[in-house]
C-alpha cells in the first residue's frame, strides 16, 4: 500500500509511475477521496469541541438556576450527540473507501526498472551454465515420467480433476529430495532460518500480504472464510504484522517448503500437459525483513541464495529484470529466474525473487526502530522462491535424461537419494 501523505506531496510522481506500469492516472481521485475524509474529519472534531463547550455551560447554567439556558444546552448537546454518531458512520465509509482505493495500487518501480510493455521487453542480466548436448531429441518431462511409470496424470485427474500430478516411487523422492536440499543448502550456508507455517491465512494475513483484494480469483477459499497459501511468502512475511522489531535485529530471514495452491485463473489453454502448472505444487519459498537501507541489497543476496540452488544441480539457467509491465503488483524490482528446459526448448520460470519496499510494510503494519529513538518506519520486506520444487524436478528430469529414458540423478542429490545414480523403469 502506498502512503496517501506522499501521493497529496508528488501527485505527478504517482501517475509517471502507474504510467510505466501501463495504467491509467489515479492522484486526482485519490487526492479527492483523501479530502472528502480530512474535511468530515475536521467537521467532527468541531462537532465534538462544541459539544465538550456545551457540556460545561451546561454546568455553569445550573449552577446560576438559569433552567431555561441549561435545558436549551442539553437540547443541542443531544443533536450534536446524533450527528456525531452518524458522522462516525460516515467517517468509516470514508475511510473504506480511501483504503479500497489505496489497496488495489500497484508499487511504484524503482528508477533503474526498465520501462517496458510486456515479458518481451524483459532485459537478461546474466546467463549461468551451458546447454547439454544430449545427442537425441530431448523428450519433455511428462513423456519420461509417463514412460517411466512414476508420473501418474490420469489418477490424478480422476481424483481431483486437471492440473493435479501424482508422483510414485524414486521421482515422488526425488521431488522430496530436491526440497530437503534446498532447506539444507539455505539454513546451513545462507543464513535462513526453516519455518513450518500454517497452509491456512485468514483475511488480514491475505491482505497485509497483497494477495487481496486483487488476487482473491487465484486463490483457494475454505467454507470458513480462509485461504489456502498461494505461497509460503503469506504466513512467513505476516509474522511481522503489528509488530515494532528492534533494528538490530534486522535482517530476519526465513525459509520454509510448503504445499501452495492457486486457482490458475486466466491461464486457460497455457501449459495443460505435465506438471509445469498445477493447482498444487511445493516450493521452497525466502522471505527477508529489512531496514529500509538494506533492502537493495538483501535483493541481491536473496536472488543469489536462488541462483545458488540451480548451480549446485548443474542447471543451465538465466536471470532478468522484470520490465515495469511485468512486474508483480507489490514489487519494486524483481529478478526472475528462468531454468533451461531441453524438452521444452525453452528458458522457463523458476524462481522470482523480488523487492517490495514498504509496501507489505504499511498493509500489515509491520515496523522497525532504532535502539534509543521513539520514532518508528515501516519495515521492508522481500521474497522469493528459493526455488520452485515442481520446476526443479521437472528441469531434473530434462537436463539429466538419457537416451534410454533414465534419467541420471545429479551428484548434489544422491545423498538424498540413499545413494541412486539413475532413474530407470521398473523391470
Amino acid at each position: 500500500m502506498l502512503d496517501i501523505k506522499w501521493i497529496r506531496e508528488n501527485p505527478a510522481a504517482l501517475d509517471a509511475a502507474l504510467a510505466k506500469r501501463g495504467a491509467e492516472a489515479q492522484s486526482q481521485s485519490l487526492i479527492v477521496l483523501d479530502e472528502a475524509r480530512r474535511n468530515h474529519v475536521s467537521a467532527l472534531q468541531a462537532l465534538q469541541e462544541r459539544r465538550n463547550l456545551a457540556s460545561k455551560e451546561i454546568g455553569k447554567a445550573m449552577a446560576t438556576k438559569d433552567q431555561a439556558k441549561a435545558d436549551a444546552l442539553k437540547a443541542e448537546v443531544a443533536t450534536i450527540k446524533d450527528e456525531l454518531q452518524a458522522g462516525e458512520a460516515k467517517e468509516r465509509e470514508l475511510d473504506e473507501a480511501l483504503k479500497h482505493a489505496l489497496s488495489v495500487l500497484p508499487n511504484i518501480p524503482l528508477d533503474e526498472v526498465p520501462v517496458g510493455a510486456d515479458e518481451s521487453e524483459n532485459v537478461e542480466v546474466r546467463k549461468v551454465g551451458d546447454k547439454p548436448d544430449l545427442g537425441f531429441k530431448p523428450k519433455e518431462h511428462y513423456e519420461l515420467g509417463e514412460a517411466l511409470g512414476l508420473m501418474d496424470f490420469e489418477r490424478a485427474a480422476k481424483m481431483s480433476g486437471a492440473r493435479f500430478t501424482i508422483l510414485t516411487g524414486a521421482l515422488a523422492r526425488l521431488e522430496r529430495a530436491l526440497g530437503q536440499f534446498m532447506l539444507d543448502l539455505h539454513t546451513s550456508e545462507h543464513g535462513y532460518t526453516e519455518v513450518n507455517p500454517p497452509l491456512m491465512v485468514n483475511d488480514a494475513a491475505a491482505y497485509g500480504t497483497d494477495k487481496l483484494p486483487k488476487f482473491g480469483d487465484d486463490l483457494f477459499r475454505t467454507t470458513d472464510g480462509r485461504w489456502l497459501i498461494p505461497t509460503a511468502e503469506v504466513p512467513l512475511t505476516y509474522m511481522a504484522a503489528g509488530e515494532i522489531i528492534a533494528e538490530e535485529e534486522l535482517p530476519k530471514r526465513y525459509v520454509a517448503q510448503t504445499a501452495c495452491f492457486r486457482s490458475e485463473a486466466g491461464s486457460a489453454g497455457r501449459d495443460t500437459r505435465g506438471m509445469l502448472r498445477q493447482h498444487q505444487f511445493i516450493k521452497v519459498e525466502l522471505v527477508s525483513v529489512t531496514t529500509p537501507e538494506t533492502s537493495i541489497a538483501e535483493h541481491e543476496r536473496m536472488t543469489a541464495s536462488a541462483e545458488a540452488v540451480l548451480e549446485r544441480l548443474g542447471l543451465p539457467f538465466r536471470t532478468i529484470v522484470l520490465c515495469t509491465g511485468d512486474m508483480g503488483f507489490g514489487a519494486q524490482k524483481t529478478y526472475d529466474i528462468e531454468v533451461w528446459m531441453p524438452g521444452q526448448d525453452a528458458y522457463r520460470e523458476i524462481s522470482s525473487c523480488s523487492v517490495c519496499g514498504d509496501f507489505q510494510g504499511r498493509r500489515m503494519n509491520a515496523r522497525c526502530r532504532k535502539a534509543g529513538d521513539k520514532a518508528t518506519r515501516f519495515v521492508h520486506t522481500l521474497n522469493g522462491s528459493g526455488v520452485a520444487v515442481g520446476r526443479a524436478l521437472i528441469a531434473v528430469m530434462e537436463n539429466y535424461q538419457n537416451a534410454d529414458g533414465s534419467i541420471t540423478v545429479p551428484d548434489a542429490l544422491q545423498p538424498y537419494m540413499g545413494g541412486l545414480k539413475k532413474i530407470e523403469k521398473a523391470a
